[in-house]
């Protein structure tokens, strides 16, 4: 019912705005609803689906479901009382820079409905680690906790030279460790230049191990990697990650490629990365790769292309604990969070399980 509303009404209206636009209205109505415990009230009654079968300690971190908000969406933190009351098991916020940036020149988001895709430039725009930090300390000191696990997206600031990289997350991380339950090594955005130079295994292993010597509290960490990586690279990655006790990885990021759209010329031509539907089944074979290559020993986040209980249910079998979305809210509504839930205990049931742990990397067993 409403998902339907949605597609009718709410989501004609929200296209025909600019794109960021839209996407900034949807971030107040998530603060306001986060701000008011009677709006989180009966947001929670219409939108969260609870259920112990899709509990999880993962990480040595509890989550409710595994439905999670990608980075990007709520950028600057500013949204997070809100995210529990629609339904998400964990939010990640970022990416947060050191320093803060305006990002590329506008336009850099576009919608491409015939793909149900969205290619992004947007380039890290934020306001900074260290304003992060003191937004997220002012709100903690005034509202309670925000009852579901909140992910920190590092990523590094355009003006850091790339030899620099490891100082730059690192003063980041500084800034933030206190508020993040996880914190993730973006190295895969293809739109910072050089960044994905950073997926370089000697590269990332050196990042790593810096922010390993500052992570005292033994923080989960994570690396965000790109599908446009080939199989081979993502091995050497997965050996270094397991070598170097990183948390997990999360699979995967936007991508440059353009094959097989629908889109007009003017829309595949725009600079960026691309997400949505395209890019979901490279994201499931890098899933299926990495959970085959860790032998099931290390956390996957699978993103990209989930905008059903069939595509989220596909990345849990092929490996994934925890999934996140992004561009499914954007042409599905935030009620697809319900309903991937609702539908995830449908499928336990179909397959004669228990519990969510127990489909995680079932098909290669």
């Amino acid at each position: 019912m409403l998902s339907q509303i949605y597609q009718s009404s709410l989501r004609p209206l929200l296209f025909a705005l600019d794109p960021e636009l839209a996407h900034s209205l949807a971030i107040a109505t998530v603060k306001t609803v986060g701000n008011s415990p009677a709006l989180q009230s009966v947001v929670s009654r219409l939108l969260k689906y609870e259920n112990p079968r899709l509990t999880q300690t993962v990480m040595g971190i509890n989550f409710p479901n595994p439905i999670g908000l990608a980075a990007g969406f709520d950028k600057n933190a500013i949204a997070i009382g809100g995210w529990a009351s629609f339904g998400f098991g964990f939010a990640e916020v970022g990416s947060i820079t050191c320093h803060g940036q305006s990002g590329n020149p506008q336009p850099r988001l576009f919608r491409l409905p015939q793909d149900e895709a969205i290619i992004n430039r947007m380039g890290f725009n934020n306001i900074g680690a260290e304003a992060v930090a003191e937004s997220l300390r002012a709100y903690t000191q005034t509202h309670q906790l925000i009852g579901i696990p909140l992910g920190i997206n590092l990523g590094k600031s355009k003006i850091t030279p790339l030899a620099e990289a490891k100082d730059d997350y690192v003063s980041s991380f500084k800034l933030l460790k206190d508020f993040g339950a996880y914190f993730v090594i973006n190295v895969s955005s293809p739109n910072t230049v050089g960044l994905r130079d950073l997926q370089a295994v000697d590269t990332l292993e050196e990042i790593l191990l810096t922010l390993q010597a500052e992570n005292l509290e033994h923080k989960p960490l994570l690396v965000k990697i790109a599908p446009d990586l080939n199989d081979q690279d993502i091995q050497a990655i997965v050996q270094m990650c397991m070598q170097n006790q990183v948390a997990g990885i999360i699979a995967t990021n936007t991508t440059i490629a353009r094959q097989n759209l629908q889109s007009p010329e003017s829309l595949i031509s725009q600079m960026g990365g691309l997400s949505g539907q395209p890019v979901k089944k490279r994201s499931l074979e890098v899933i299926k790769l990495i959970h085959q290559i860790s032998q099931g020993k290390i956390t996957i986040i699978g993103v990209g292309g989930i905008a059903s209980v069939e595509d989220a249910w596909a990345k849990i079998m092929a490996g994934a604990s925890l999934l996140q979305l992004y561009t499914g809210l954007v042409y599905q509504g935030l009620p697809i969070v319900k309903n991937i839930a609702a539908g995830l205990v449908q499928k336990l049931d179909e397959f004669g399980l228990e519990h969510i742990s127990e489909a995680i990397g079932k098909t290669w067993e």
